[in-house]
């Protein structure tokens, strides 16, 4: 924040967030911060500008970070309205960029809600609720479901991929298990037998087949392929105990939500419950420290913690503890032929919810380059640059012929950050030229680009028979109207 401690702010609706995420009343947050609870209110209004006293007052009282006041949500919330407005639906309406920031600053429950509308109507009309209809006239109650993956994506980023009570249970259990990374696996195995009577197994391939963890209810065993790796092995048994010891908060976690369909509900449990586990095998603490250290080395981040490459990647953008928190890292994870199947963003990169990625983002090479970390400063058209690093992964080995399972994991972060990285080192990141890309080709509006796959939903086409450009597609300067 300024030094100027009466610089005058207007961050209203970020006030609101905050102090309803602390739960407290507009009458318990003023007398907190010694001021009228009708002026909180005309500040959460934006007709009074909070000074940086008041900001560090709440920083100090309710042990909060600074930064829990920029802009990175609005951001987010503008990149999800710029996307949505940019559909040819719209294409008969000339809304200023200006008017999206706005209302993604104003009303971000709003934005969120027409992100879900337009999901919904995105999945209807790529066919995959060709059903609905059917279901429209039935009489036993059936609906349409949008999509639950989405959903507790959206979950996940509203809580900025970060659960204290989570943390705090995988800290307490690290704690009282007192061992090292390479005995975990021992004392977890020997935790679900003592305390919750269920025994571990390593099955063979043969027996398992398809499966890779189950547990049996009836029988009190935990069974595991043997085709898991060791931190895999691990992660299985901690998230079984997540599921037998944290009840309660998953419940109370999911309940804070509001309402939520079966199949959703179920998903934000799984989900909770691994993030559980990953926080016992890198408890909080020792993890954002060593992490510090080693300068976000993450091989020996995951030979320290006896990890994943992937598990640590993920692990990374988790760091959000107030007062302790790591670089605001993002996240994909994607397939050879360019599927994302996981996301995550602690900062502000604007992932499409609604496409795949830029092929000249280098997280697509790594499959090219399996045993090589590949690192690259990217560029997007509005000028925002990054610093990213990718490397392919296998997953749990498949038994021949099946394919061998291989992911594509890129993890990066804002270029002001990146001094901080190991992989940064002896780069002047302010010369550094970047590669440009963009968010997909279908928001993507540079020209020539010999990579696009198909043209920006927000030109015209401009097709010439006498003409062949780098681009398959070439397009007006002119957005549709």
């Amino acid at each position: 924040m300024p030094a100027d401690s009466g610089k005058k702010l207007f961050v209203g609706p970020r006030f609101r967030r905050i102090r309803q995420q602390l739960g407290l009343s507009q009458t318990q947050i003023a007398a907190g911060l010694g001021i009228s609870p009708s002026y909180v209110n005309l500040i959460e209004r934006n007709q009074r500008p909070v000074t940086a006293q008041i900001l560090l007052r709440l920083a100090e009282t309710y042990d909060l970070d600074l930064r829990d006041l920029a802009t990175a949500d609005e951001d987010r919330f503008f990149a999800e309205l710029n996307e949505i407005f940019s559909d040819p639906l719209f294409r008969q309406i000339d809304l200023p960029k200006q008017e999206l920031r706005d209302l993604a600053e104003l009303c971000p429950g709003v934005t969120h809600s027409l992100q879900r509308l337009y999901a919904a109507y995105t999945e209807a009309r790529r066919g995959e609720t060709m059903a609905a209809a059917q279901f429209a006239d039935r009489e036993d109650g059936t609906r349409f479901e949008a999509n639950p993956i989405e959903r507790v994506r959206d979950l996940i980023e509203a809580n900025r991929n970060y659960f204290p009570e989570l943390e705090q249970a995988a800290e307490h259990l690290r704690d009282e298990l007192s061992v090292s990374a390479e005995e975990l696996f021992a004392a977890l195995a020997t935790r679900l037998r003592e305390k919750h009577s269920i025994v571990t197994r390593i099955m063979p391939v043969d027996v398992m087949r398809e499966t890779l963890r189950r547990f049996d209810r009836h029988r009190r065993q935990l069974l595991i392929s043997e085709l898991i790796d060791g931190p895999g092995c691990t992660f299985q048994l901690a998230f079984q105990i997540g599921l037998a010891e944290c009840g309660g908060s998953l419940d109370a976690i999911i309940a804070r939500a509001g309402p939520l369909d079966d199949t959703p509900r179920r998903l934000y449990r799984i989900t909770l419950a691994n993030y559980f586990a990953a926080a016992v095998m890198m408890p909080y603490q020792a993890f954002h420290h060593a992490a510090e250290q080693l300068s976000y080395d993450v091989h020996v981040l995951a030979q320290r913690f006896n990890s994943g490459f992937e598990q640590v990647c993920h692990r990374l953008t988790t760091l959000q503890r107030p007062n302790a928190r790591g670089i605001p890292f993002f996240m994909l994870r994607v397939d050879n032929a360019g599927n994302v199947s996981k996301r995550f963003s602690s900062g502000t990169f604007p992932f499409s919810k609604f496409g795949g990625t830029c092929p000249l983002w280098n997280v697509h090479s790594t499959f090219d380059t399996p045993d090589r970390l590949l690192k690259q400063v990217i560029e997007l058209p509005d000028g925002s640059r990054y610093f990213s690093i990718a490397q392919m992964v296998r997953r749990p080995v498949a038994p021949h012929p099946q394919a061998q399972p291989r992911f594509a994991i890129g993890l990066g972060c804002e270029i002001r950050h990146a001094a901080k990285l190991v992989y940064a080192a002896g780069m002047d990141l302010e010369k550094a030229e970047g590669t440009p890309i963009g968010v997909n080709c279908r928001l993507c509006e540079r020209e020539n680009c010999s990579q696009r796959a198909e043209p920006p939903i927000t030109r015209s086409l401009i097709l010439d028979e006498n003409t062949r450009r780098v681009s398959s597609f070439a397009f007006s300067n002119a957005r549709e109207l």
